[in-house]
């Protein structure tokens, strides 16, 4: 089955099943090439394996993961992506707003856990950063801009997963908003 490049959610309950920690933790691991069971799942999100299924079920009904071919004693089906990306359009209304906003809160709770957990004695810890700019762009630039960040992450996401990466490689987390501020123009 030929895995799609990404897959687009809208839809605000959607996007809502994507907020909780647990989810985000394996919608991570499966969007960067990993296919898993259940119990393995349930191991990373620091869960049961049954209330990690009842995650997975959830997902699945979105289409957000969906299930893997049957392992080879066949007793235990792992779960998938079924694209390599996902993207979030949660700008539809108010509903898909406070979706978007949960998870959002969400993804950048484990990114600021991330720099807290870090070590300063690894040597990678000068590999770390993080940086706020206040550009002045017109709403063509923002969304070229935007564009533009997305596809230099998915260049050096390219046939990188935790199966196949560079010797020496390291996983790294990112995050990436843009989001406009202040006052709208006049006149838009």
């Amino acid at each position: 089955m030929a895995v799609k490049k990404q897959l687009v959610i809208k839809d605000p309950r959607a996007i809502r099943a994507l907020a909780h920690p647990a989810r985000q933790v394996v919608i991570d691991e499966l969007y960067n090439g990993k296919v898993l069971t259940a119990t393995e799942c349930a191991e990373l999100a620091g869960l049961t394996p049954s209330a990690m299924s009842y995650h997975l079920r959830a997902l699945e009904r979105w289409g957000i993961l969906e299930r893997a071919d049957a392992s080879a004693d066949g007793r235990e089906r792992p779960w998938r992506a079924p694209a390599r990306s996902l993207k979030v359009e949660s700008h539809s209304d108010a509903t898909g707003r406070v979706a978007g906003q949960a998870m959002i809160r969400t993804a950048m709770d484990r990114i600021l856990q991330q720099f807290v957990d870090l070590d300063g004695d690894d040597p990678w810890d000068g590999a770390s950063s993080l940086s706020t700019s206040r550009l002045w762009l017109t709403q063509d630039e923002a969304l070229r801009f935007g564009k533009e960040l997305i596809e230099l992450v998915d260049r050096y996401k390219k046939g990188r997963s935790a199966a196949s990466h560079p010797a020496g490689a390291r996983q790294i987390s990112s995050l990436i908003a843009v989001v406009p501020s202040g006052e709208r123009p006049q006149g838009s």
